[in-house]
């Protein structure tokens, strides 16, 4: 049987600058277009020169929701609803670990009661609990 041969797509990734792009203004046509408009969409001495229809389409776009008091606030309520989903989410980690951690003490004590002699001060020492916590699984046993 004979090898194929595959030919693989090339692709290239190219990072840009903008402040560095922006200032050397050495980039002209869509690419110099789409650098003016992130660095200077909200100067519009400087974006009235520009004519790149992709670029005008989006600049209207941002212009139409910036001016919208609603959209704004429908933006900040997004923003703050994922801001408290983040804090909530690291909230609840932070709880299940430290039940998680609690749970895998007590179980801890529960094997250290049932196989060896140890007293509740040695058994609290090694786990952290305290003698009351001992006692109590002690009952519960």
């Amino acid at each position: 049987m004979r090898p194929r041969r595959v030919q693989l797509a090339r692709s290239a990734v190219h990072l840009i600058e903008l402040r560095k792009a922006d200032r050397l203004q050495q980039t002209g046509g869509a690419l110099g277009a789409w650098i003016t408009l992130f660095e200077h969409w909200q100067e519009d001495e400087t974006m009235s020169r520009t004519a790149d229809p992709p670029v005008r389409a989006a600049l209207d776009k941002l212009r139409t929701l910036s001016a919208d008091a609603e959209a704004r606030r429908l933006a900040f309520v997004r923003e703050r609803a994922l801001h408290d989903e983040v804090s909530l989410l690291k909230d609840a980690r932070e709880e299940g670990r430290e039940a998680g951690r609690t749970e895998a003490l007590r179980l801890t004590a529960v094997n250290l009661i049932r196989g060896t002699g140890l007293d509740d001060a040695a058994i609290a020492a090694i786990t952290g609990l305290s003698v009351d916590d001992l006692a109590a699984l002690r009952r519960a046993l």
